[in-house]
């Protein structure tokens, strides 16, 4: 457990876990509590299991993983086995629903859904942190040791 908690004072991988668990986390709260005009837990497992067909449990990760891996991302706590979730859960985002509408983002309302360029970034932001660890300023470090 502690080589997995393992890291070094690297700044630079400090910031992107930090702005990775803030993009993450409004994504969470809308999903578990409503907040930011989301439609709360039971709206979102409504739509994750009624529209997307994902079994129960599976939507229940979804929501756990954006809302806690995003508060975990930004103490730092855990961050390789958020990261790893977040790389299994944006690789299945992508397959399920990106995918077919192809690399772009749908900035200008011209096809039908939203592109995965997106979820290719936070991806590789994952799999850096699931090499380096929390970096600096984190409960990994304080852990570790």
């Amino acid at each position: 457990m502690k080589k997995l908690l393992s890291t070094n004072n690297n700044a630079a991988i400090t910031v992107v876990r930090i702005l990775l668990g803030i993009v993450l986390f409004p994504h969470g709260a809308q999903k578990l509590l409503g907040w930011f005009g989301g439609y709360g837990f039971t709206g979102t497992m409504g739509f994750l299991t009624g529209m997307q067909h994902l079994p129960y449990i599976i939507a229940l990760l979804v929501i756990l993983i954006e809302f806690f891996g995003g508060l975990f991302l930004i103490i730092g706590f855990a961050t390789r086995y958020v990261a790893l979730a977040v790389i299994i859960l944006f690789a299945g985002i992508v397959f399920t629903v990106h995918l077919q509408n192809g690399f772009f983002m749908n900035w200008n309302g011209n096809q039908k859904g939203e592109g995965f360029e997106y979820h290719l970034l936070v991806i590789s932001i994952a799999v850096a942190l699931l090499i380096n660890g929390a970096g600096a300023l984190s409960l990994d470090k304080k852990i570790a040791g």
